[in-house]
Parts: C-alpha cells; sequence; structure tokens
C-alpha cells in the first residue's frame, strides 16, 4: 500500500470518512481507492468477537472462545512470561478470526477498591502494571495482531465515567496514572491507543492535545494511531487537531461531515487530517500485509494453557498449621455455589463467550471423600438457613472444609462502581458457622478487586484466586492439593476495611468533578507512609516451601543520577518442594523537599527453585528509580541524598537493604527574592545569601545581635539560642525591616531582593 500517493489521491471527504468506524467495529473502506475495511474486537484476556448484533457492553453474545484469566488475576502472578502467553494465545485467535486490533490491555491504576472495572485493571502500582501490560502487548503483537492500550488516561472509576472530569495535579499524572502507559509504548509500542471518556483537568482526553500529542507522541514516541473509546468523542473537530485519528464506533457520517466543513471553513489545517489518515492506513496496511488467517486456533489446548496460567496467579494468604495442601486420602467437604458454578470473569466489554468452563466440582469428579453443600445463593444477601445447616453438617463429617466464595457478578461490573467493599452477607455468614464446625477450613475467593474479610481470623487457610478465566476450576483444585505450589503475590493491597483506603473522603467525585485529593499516596504509597495495619499488604503471598535471601550486592555505594546501578542477590529454596519466588526490589526514597512514599517498587524477577537450588537474580537500576516529577522543571529530578536498595517479600516485609548515596546533576529551581522571602528558604540559596549579608549583618548590629553583650537572665529563660534559631527561620525578610531599628527600609530590601535576583 503506497500510503502517500492514497493520500494525494483521495477527496477530502474520503479522507474524513476514514476517522470513524464504518460500523460499531469495523473501520471504513475506500472502495475507489482499493482501501479495505479492518475489524477490531474486545478483549484482552479472550476474543469477544460479535458477528452480529454489535455492543460494548456485552450484553450480546459473541463468538464461542477461550477465556484467560483476567487481569486482576494475572497481575498476581508478578510474571511477564505468564501475560506474554495469554498475549499469544489471544494473537492466534485474532489472526484466526480475522481481526486486526485488540482492544486492551487496560491500565487504569486501582485507585479504589471501589471501581467497578478493577477486574481488567492490572495494579495500584504503576511499574507493575507498566511491565505486565508490555509484556501483554508484545505477546499478542508477535502474532502481527495489533493492541490498544487502554483507558488513555486516569479513568480510575465508572461513576459518571462519561462525564467526569479527573482533576489530577501534574506531578501525580506523571508519577502514578501516566507512566504504565508510557513504559507499555516505549518497550512494546502498541499499535494503537484508547482514549478514555473522561475529562483530564478540564478537557476530555479525546480532545486532549496535550496527553494526546504532546505527551504520548512527541515525549514518549508513540507511533500508531489513537482511537476513541465508544462514544467518547465531544468535539470531533477538536479531537482530530489533538490527535485522536480515529472516532469509535460510527458516527453516520454526521461527525465527519463536521470535519470536512471545518477544514474548507479554515478552522482546521488539512494537515491534521492528512496526518490522522497516515496513521490508521498504516496500522492498516501493517496488519493486511501480515494476514494469516490459516492460524490455528485450538481452543483444548488454549484451555488446558488458561488452567495452568490461572495456578501461576494464585495467592495463597493463610495457611495456619500447614493446612494445606490437602491429601488425597482426605475427606473434603466442598461447599460454596461458585465451586460449581463459577464466577471466572466480569461483565462489560470483556465478557468472554467461554467455550467450555471447568468448575472445581468438574476437576475434583471421580475422586473419593468429595462431598458438596451449595451454602448460599448467587441472589439474595440474606443467608438461606436450611442452606448453611447443610453446610455444617457436611463440614463436621468431613476432615477439612473448603468454601468457595466471592463476588457475584452483579456486584461489580463495567458501568458502574462498586459501593462498598463487603461480600454477600449469606457468604460472609455461611463462612463463620462452617468454621465453627470444621477447624480445618480453607476460603478460596473468586472476585476481581479486594474484600473485607471479617471472617479471616477464623479460617486456617485462604487462597485469593481472582478471577482466574474459564478453567479455574482445575487450577483451584491443582493448587489445593499441592499440584500447583501457590507462587502468587498480592497486586494491591487489602485494607481492613474501604474507609482506610487513601481515596475514601473524595472517590468518585462532586458531581462532575473527581478530584485526586490524596496526590501520588496511592494503595501502599499510602498505607505505608502512614504505618497503618492493612489486612494484606502489596505484594504480599505464601508458599508450600520457604525462601532464604542472601548476599545482597549493589555495584556502587554512591552514583551520578546520569549513571546506572546494578544490583544482585541470591535466593535460596530452604524447603522440601519445588516453587517460585516473586522477589521484590523496592527504592527506599531520600528526604526531599517534596512529600515522597516511603519505598516503591522499581524491580520485580519471578524465579523457579527445586529443593536447596540457589539462583542469582538481577537488577539495573537507572535515574527514574530514584526520581520524582519537578513540575516546574518540567522533567524527573533526583535530589541527592541516601537512598535504600530493599529486596523484599512484599512492601511491609524487607529482607535485605544496602544504602546508596545518589547525586543529582540537576539544580532545584530557586524562587525568586522577595521581602515575603522566609530565612528557611533564603539559607537554601547561597547566591541570595551572599547578596543579603550586608544587610543581615547591618540588621544584627543595630538589634545588638553580632557582638558579646551578655543576655539578661529573663531574656535567656525566655527566648533560648534554639527559640530564637526556630523563630528566625520563619522571619520574612520584610521583618528585618520591620525589627531592624532603622537600619533599612523596605524600599531598600525590596531594591536589594531585585538586585540580587538580576544576577541570576
Amino acid at each position: 500500500m503506497d500510503i502517500e500517493k492514497l493520500i494525494a489521491e483521495m477527496t477530502l471527504e474520503e479522507k474524513c470518512s476514514l476517522l470513524s468506524g464504518a460500523d460499531f467495529w469495523h473501520t471504513k473502506a475506500v472502495e475507489r481507492l482499493g482501501i479495505p475495511a479492518t475489524m477490531v474486537s474486545d478483549g484482552p484476556h479472550g476474543l469477544r468477537k460479535q458477528d452480529e448484533k454489535a455492543d460494548h457492553l456485552g450484553v450480546n453474545e459473541s463468538i464461542k472462545a477461550v477465556c484467560f484469566p483476567a487481569a486482576s488475576a494475572t497481575a498476581a502472578s508478578f510474571d511477564r512470561e505468564v501475560v506474554r502467553k495469554i498475549g499469544e494465545g489471544v494473537g492466534d485467535a485474532c489472526q484466526h478470526e480475522n481481526l486486526s486490533v485488540i482492544l486492551g490491555p487496560a491500565v487504569n491504576i486501582k485507585r479504589s477498591p471501589l471501581c467497578g472495572r478493577n477486574f481488567e485493571y492490572f495494579s495500584e502500582d504503576p511499574y507493575l502494571t507498566g511491565e505486565l501490560a508490555a509484556s501483554l502487548i508484545e505477546g499478542v503483537q508477535s502474532r502481527n495482531v495489533g493492541t490498544s492500550i487502554k483507558h488513555f488516561a486516569a479513568n480510575s472509576q465508572e461513576h459518571r465515567r462519561m462525564s467526569s472530569d479527573a482533576v489530577v495535579d501534574e506531578r501525580t499524572l506523571r508519577e502514578i496514572y501516566l507512566p504504565a502507559f508510557e513504559r507499555a509504548v516505549k518497550k512494546a509500542q502498541p499499535w494503537t491507543v484508547m482514549c478514555s471518556y473522561n475529562k483530564v483537568n478540564g478537557e476530555y482526553a479525546s480532545q486532549n492535545r496535550w496527553l494526546l500529542t504532546d505527551v504520548l507522541r512527541n515525549e514518549w514516541g508513540f507511533e500508531g494511531y489513537v482511537m476513541s473509546d465508544w462514544g467518547a468523542v465531544s468535539d470531533r473537530v477538536k479531537g482530530v487537531h489533538a490527535g485522536l485519528d480515529l472516532e469509535m464506533p460510527a458516527s453516520g457520517g454526521t461527525n465527519d461531515a463536521r470535519v470536512v466543513a471545518a477544514v474548507r471553513e479554515g478552522r482546521l489545517d488539512e494537515k491534521d487530517v492528512d496526518t490522522c489518515v497516515r496513521r490508521i492506513l498504516t496500522i492498516v496496511d501493517r496488519y493486511l500485509k501480515n494476514r494469516k488467517p490459516e492460524t490455528e486456533w485450538d481452543k483444548e489446548k488454549q484451555h488446558a494453557l488458561a488452567r495452568d496460567l490461572a495456578a501461576e496467579c494464585m495467592v495463597l494468604l493463610k495457611n495456619e498449621d500447614a493446612v494445606l495442601p490437602f491429601a488425597k486420602e482426605e475427606k473434603v467437604a466442598v461447599i460454596g455455589q461458585f465451586a460449581k458454578k463459577p464466577r471466572y470473569q466480569g461483565g462489560g466489554s470483556s465478557h468472554i463467550n467461554s467455550f467450555k468452563v471447568e468448575s472445581l466440582l468438574d476437576a475434583l469428579e471421580g475422586m473419593s471423600g468429595i462431598t458438596y453443600a451449595q451454602g448460599y445463593g448467587i441472589v439474595g444477601e440474606e443467608p438461606d438457613e436450611a442452606l448453611i445447616a447443610e453446610a455444617v453438617e457436611a463440614a463436621k463429617a468431613a476432615d477439612k472444609a473448603v468454601i468457595v466464595a466471592g463476588l457475584p457478578d452483579s456486584f461489580e461490573s463495567e458501568g458502574y462502581d462498586r459501593t462498598h467493599m463487603r461480600m454477600p452477607k449469606c457468604q460472609n455468614e455461611l463462612i463463620c458457622r462452617v468454621a465453627a464446625a470444621n477447624p480445618n477450613t480453607v476460603v478460596v475467593l473468586y472476585n476481581g478487586s479486594p474484600v473485607e474479610m471479617p471472617w479471616a481470623d477464623c479460617v486456617k487457610g485462604i487462597i485469593e484466586a481472582y478471577l482466574g478465566g474459564q478453567a479455574v476450576g482445575g487450577a483451584t483444585k491443582a493448587v489445593l492439593y499441592g499440584e500447583k505450589n501457590p507462587c502468587g503475590r498480592l497486586p494491591e493491597s487489602f485494607p481492613y476495611q474501604l474507609e482506610d483506603n487513601p481515596s475514601f473522603l473524595s472517590y468518585g467525585g462532586e458531581g462532575n468533578t473527581a478530584v485526586y485529593n490524596e496526590g501520588v499516596f496511592v494503595g501502599y504509597r499510602y498505607y505505608d507512609k502512614k504505618k497503618m495495619a492493612v489486612r494484606y499488604p502489596f505484594g504480599y503471598g505464601l508458599s508450600y516451601t520457604t525462601f532464604a535471601y542472601s548476599n545482597l550486592c549493589v555495584s556502587a555505594k554512591s552514583m551520578d543520577d546520569t549513571e546506572k546501578v546494578k544490583v544482585t542477590v541470591d535466593v535460596t529454596n530452604t524447603g522440601n518442594r519445588a516453587g517460585k519466588e516473586v522477589v521484590q526490589l523496592y527504592v527506599r526514597n531520600a528526604p526531599a523537599s517534596v512529600f515522597r512514599p516511603v519505598r516503591e517498587l522499581k524491580g520485580i524477577e519471578k524465579v523457579e527453585l527445586a529443593p536447596g537450588e540457589t539462583k542469582t537474580v538481577s537488577f539495573t537500576l537507572c535515574k527514574r528509580a530514584f526520581a520524582y516529577w519537578h513540575a516546574q522543571l518540567q522533567d524527573w529530578m533526583v535530589e541527592t541524598g541516601t537512598f535504600g536498595i530493599e529486596i523484599a517479600r512484599s512492601s511491609r516485609d524487607i529482607v535485605l537493604c544496602e544504602d546508596i548515596e545518589v547525586r543529582g546533576t540537576k539544580a532545584l529551581p530557586q524562587e525568586p527574592v522577595s521581602p515575603d522571602s522566609i530565612m528557611m528558604d533564603l539559607e537554601k540559596n547561597p547566591a541570595a545569601m551572599a547578596g543579603l549579608q550586608p544587610l543581615l549583618t547591618a540588621v544584627q548590629q543595630a538589634l545588638g545581635m553580632g557582638g558579646n553583650e551578655e543576655k539578661s537572665e529573663a531574656a535567656s529563660e525566655a527566648v533560648t539560642e534554639d527559640m530564637g534559631k526556630a523563630m528566625m527561620a520563619y522571619m520574612p525578610l520584610r521583618g528585618l525591616a520591620s525589627f531592624g531599628n532603622g537600619a533599612i527600609s523596605y524600599d531598600q530590601l525590596k531594591a536589594m531582593c531585585d538586585q540580587i535576583n538580576a544576577q541570576k
């Protein structure tokens, strides 16, 4: 496809027509010039291709496909390879079904447990999110199918999602809500980016030039096209200029005509239209040149893969008295409707029409000693005494009991947010009653987001399985019986209650304004700073074996922020069975002129070890690992100080630490000196202090502070030396004029400040 030739030959109307979809899922064709339409489809943990009735909320049925674990689960793997394999599987399905782009991954940060779409987001941490997103993109695009990383940006609530204005200061955007997109773009170069519905600081994302052009393209080097979320366009003409290339779905030609009119009237440069067309055709051409509809899509093979990967994602939260793994000869009461009909995915645009579903009971079929009791109903919150009584009797007759519980579909879905963090009352009551009947009770959770666990101290075992895809039952059985050693880690903090969450007071916003008041203190950054107890911390997870860390080596004791440092650590399996350990590297921040989290995740590696085996894990850190965003400088800033390189099992379990001195090579910008400048700030500005020294000396002499005069005993008692220094630190320069006994006037002071500023 000769794209430049095609653009030159197209009429303005034809070019503008390409800037919106032909229908719900297809780009437009220009038959006169041989430009075909291509199809995009929802994802990202499976293929939701709709052949007939189209929608973006999962209402109408799509083709039979394979549902892999959702992002909430795959993030718990802390494993790039797990996520990449899902991408490869989805990419094969897309090629088989003639799809050019799969819509995902979704990488918005989990600001609150309430977000209805958290099940398809990865984490509260931008580093983990970005690394896993890049792996999924690499997996899909290795099959020459595009991805559409979404929702750009600051889309962390479903409440009023199509009209809300996310009011976020730039430092918070740069450190929390943009880095996952940045890392994925720079590492994996997704073919497309999908903008979000919401406004960002007063401008809809679909027409926000700062986001779509200045940051995404000019700073990060994004090369593909930007499409809208379905129905996200407000002002299409503004959007074209901002860098929104493709509007989805079809506008019926209405917005195409608006763009044509804007060009004809001189309100929009036709070069902007050409740029959008060029980007779209480049991706269309890339797909067409690499189409492989003969690609095999072996659903049974992918089902088996989905089972293996789901087991890799499960997090063992509690294992008191080694209640797990179960022995095959033990009598086990399996309780809970989710054990028979699992909840394994979320609702909305990512809902997959699975070609088969494997429950825990399916996986246990044929095993002796297994009994089943329903325990609760999916509809209704109130406990059913008959169902609970049946479950209690089954538990009493068994050696151990496992309750499969979690959140029903109605509790979390695209389109609306949760209103609380609780599980259904009937499930909480069931767990407490069964645990009282059988002390060896284990709870397995199928949910897309954290829940309160009022029963956590009453049960001996807890497994967080998240939403593990269509083979979640087989994966659950594998972990319960030790066929798979659990190796997942929590990609988000589990607070004791919703009120502990940092966004609790302002989440959802007032009217259409959602102010991100907590700033950079999201998730563990907040809980660790406050030293607040949590139910389970970020990065936490147990194993059926044990691991030891040793020989932490940092390649340098000090470095400039223009250099890199290598970190290595040895990990040993000290238990009696093979297992995988997630090695987490955090950087403990040095004191700075801005508020910073205690520590931030800057490295992850998952390592598999046989009993007694030791492996060395390596990390490389650069400036960004130590930096914060300085809005005035419009750059990443490192303030010279002593940072900690921490190797940890979670954000709360630091195993080894080495300090490193990092020297910032960029000076902090100095504020202009004025009569209102206080001494504390001036003392950090040597040039200003040098210029002010004559004034300071004159004032000291006028006040009798420069000689050896002895203070009266009363004066010494009234103002100690430390108190004097403390009060002086907050003194503005104008105070020297006020208290200087006429040594200098305000006008003289102002002239001196102007002179100092002029010398910069």
